[in-house]
């Protein structure tokens, strides 16, 4: 049975990704069979040929050293440096949950353990037209627990918290808190990882310091924070 587990942050630009390739880069040299996932990017560039390249999972890709298609990492590949409903108003292509269900199920048996990593913050609007579909909506439609990204310096116990309350309050299952950019004796720093920890309840299970290339989180933590997934999915997507 694959496991799985999603990557939100605090807001854009704190590091999701470059920690979700971490995170990917672990369980690959552990030997795991590791898939990275991602509903809709933004912000993407063209080749000459016109098709947008992937950014956030080429470099998931490159900094994991896995094998998997790119073709296979996310169904919503937008230009437009915006949030994936203006970015899918713009550009005419909207996110649809059913698709992302499918894309997400097609990985299940090739993939041990699946990370998916969400866009910007905990409340990015995915579609917001004839339909309504945020973050949250997903990450429950997937049935997956979830680790928050946060960038250590000022500003970032105001913004674990608010984050971490409203995914309480939706029914979102928080494991744990990442510090990125982190800066150890840092008196400030130090003191969020300390007041992030005692406000939410949640524990900071890593601190990341700039240009670090191994997660400082061990094997045996990092697998315990995957759960079984198949309950949040119909079965006729879990047998694709």
């Amino acid at each position: 049975m694959s496991r799985g587990i999603f990557i939100t942050g605090t807001g854009t630009d704190v590091g999701k990704t470059y920690v979700t390739g971490l995170i990917v880069k672990k369980l690959h040299e552990m030997g795991k069979r590791a898939a990275y996932y991602k509903a809709a990017m933004s912000g993407n560039v063209r080749e000459d040929d016109g098709k947008l390249l992937p950014g956030d999972a080429l470099q998931v890709k490159r900094t994991a050293g896995i094998g998997q298609a790119v073709e296979e990492m996310c169904p919503y590949v937008y230009e437009a440096a915006v949030s994936p409903h203006l970015a899918s108003r713009l550009e005419g292509e909207p996110v649809r949950l059913d698709v992302v269900k499918q894309g997400f199920a097609a990985l299940l048996g090739s993939y041990d353990y699946i990370t998916v990593e969400g866009s910007g913050g905990i409340a990015c609007p995915l579609r917001f037209d004839t339909e309504k579909i945020l973050l949250g909506e997903m990450i429950r439609t997937l049935g997956l627990p979830c680790l928050i990204v946060a960038d250590a310096g000022l500003g970032t116990i105001n913004a674990v918290v608010l984050t971490a309350e409203y995914m309480e309050r939706r029914g979102i299952p928080v494991k744990g808190i990442i510090l990125n950019r982190f800066h150890a004796g840092n008196i400030m720093e130090e003191d969020n990882k300390r007041m992030c920890e005692y406000l939410t309840e949640i524990p900071v299970l890593g601190c990341i310091e700039e240009g670090c290339r191994e997660l400082p989180v061990e094997q045996d933590t990092l697998l315990g924070l995957y759960e079984e997934i198949g309950e949040g999915l119909d079965d006729d997507l879990v047998s694709v």
